[in-house]
């Protein structure tokens, strides 16, 4: 779980609009039967057509001279999440930041 939420603190601090000071929310609320957590930021956000296959393993939107990284850190969150038998999504807009989501059942 830790690793989980560095990797998505860490995504919104390179991510980052280089003309705002970075802004990152963490938030986590029990709902039904689940506790649903969200990392909020005001970055470069991605356009909606790149939201489900930034999950991939070594899929990239940038190029490494833009942002440097593997291209794993969301793969490996997603599997984290799905192990605690999860979902995990992002809203996000161009331009405007981005805010994961993900649950992890109750036990």
């Amino acid at each position: 779980m830790v690793q989980l939420i560095q990797n998505l603190i860490g995504n919104a601090i390179k991510y980052c609009d280089t003309n705002k000071i970075p802004e990152i929310h963490v938030a986590a609320k029990k709902e039904d039967n689940h506790y649903l957590f969200s990392v909020s930021d005001n970055g470069i956000g991605m356009d909606s057509k790149h939201l489900t296959k930034i999950f991939t393993i070594f899929q990239r939107l940038h190029r490494n001279d833009e942002y440097n990284g593997t291209g794993i850190g969301l793969a490996i969150s997603q599997k984290i999440v799905q192990q605690h038998g999860g979902d995990i999504w992002v809203e996000s807009a161009l331009g405007e930041g981005s805010t994961f989501y993900f649950t992890i059942p109750l036990t």
